[in-house]
């Protein structure tokens, strides 16, 4: 029998798996990982030796697992947690770390918390780096692969090894130009109005996030933005309506009029969401520390 020197499986390695696994497809594997199609293939070959298992066999152009390699998935995961957890119990201080976080939230979330972390950080001379990504609706491999180390987010993945956490609770009310028009007076009102809905990459809109009535009688927004910043200037002197979270009057609709809606919809919470293999990560503790208490400031300031 020939001898096989599992010693040589490395993180990396594994990690290639679980990309490939949930692409099934070597070339956006490679986009993933940033790496080439004959890497991720000389990878797949190692794999195969390993486990004694083809793992993926081609059907048309998907890479379909085979039963041993969807029996690996989650203890290959398990290993990868465990080799992250390496280095949870080292000291940590901050000031003297290299941190740098991905950090997926619409910008509601992300200006309602990150600004003041970061008037906080520099204050106190901690250098911390940090890319914002759009949420939308953040995916599983999102936080598998670490295309994100955190989201803020009402839509949490929904899956065993990720974290949800809530942090903010808050509820959907109708923004609009005060000097233009009132707030409507019955459902039929604000169903037949004109209203204006941001639209994310997955082709959702912000009223997504009304729960508990029925959406289906309100009038299809006319004009869709990207983002919640580019809101008020389609709604300054105009007689359209903003369905969106009490939050946003702490910002970019600020100086707006906001009324509940003629039919309350149910109140949305706002999570902080992070892979279970960060749980004890202590420069992750930290940092959900610093959120969650800026989050309990903003909730006790009044509007």
């Amino acid at each position: 029998m020939k001898h096989i020197n599992y010693r040589a499986m490395d993180g990396q390695l594994l990690n290639t798996f679980l990309v490939v696994l949930e692409e099934c497809s070597v070339t956006k594997a490679a986009e993933r990982l940033g790496v080439t199609q004959s890497s991720v293939s000389h990878s797949l070959v190692r794999l195969r030796t390993f486990f004694g298992d083809p793992l993926f066999v081609r059907s048309g152009q998907l890479f379909l697992p085979t039963e041993r390699a969807m029996a690996l998935k989650e203890p290959v995961q398990s290993v990868l947690d465990g080799i992250e957890g390496l280095t949870h119990d080292r000291p940590f201080d901050p000031a003297s770390e290299d941190l740098f976080f991905i950090v997926a939230a619409n910008d509601i979330q992300r200006d309602a918390i990150f600004p003041q972390l970061i008037r906080e950080l520099e204050a106190e001379d901690i250098p911390v780096a940090f890319e914002f990504i759009p949420s939308g609706h953040p995916t599983v491999g999102m936080m598998r692969d670490a295309r994100c180390h955190l989201a803020l987010t009402p839509f949490p993945p929904d899956a065993s090894d990720v974290v949800q956490k809530p942090v903010f609770e808050g509820h959907i009310m109708c923004f609009y130009d005060g000097d233009v028009r009132d707030a409507p007076e019955s459902w039929e009102e604000y169903c037949q109005a004109d209203h204006i809905a941001v639209r994310f990459p997955d082709g959702g809109t912000s009223q997504r996030a009304l729960s508990g009535i029925d959406k289906s009688k309100i009038r299809n927004a006319r004009i869709s933005v990207p983002n919640f910043s580019s809101i008020p200037p389609f709604l300054k002197g105009t007689k359209r309506l903003a369905t969106e979270l009490d939050l946003i009057k702490r910002s970019v609709l600020r100086d707006f009029a906001m009324a509940p809606l003629p039919k309350r919809s149910d109140p949305l919470k706002i999570y902080l969401s992070w892979h279970r293999r960060s749980d004890s990560e202590p420069s992750h503790v930290w940092l959900r520390r610093r959120i969650e208490r800026i989050a309990q400031q903003v909730r006790e300031t009044p509007f």
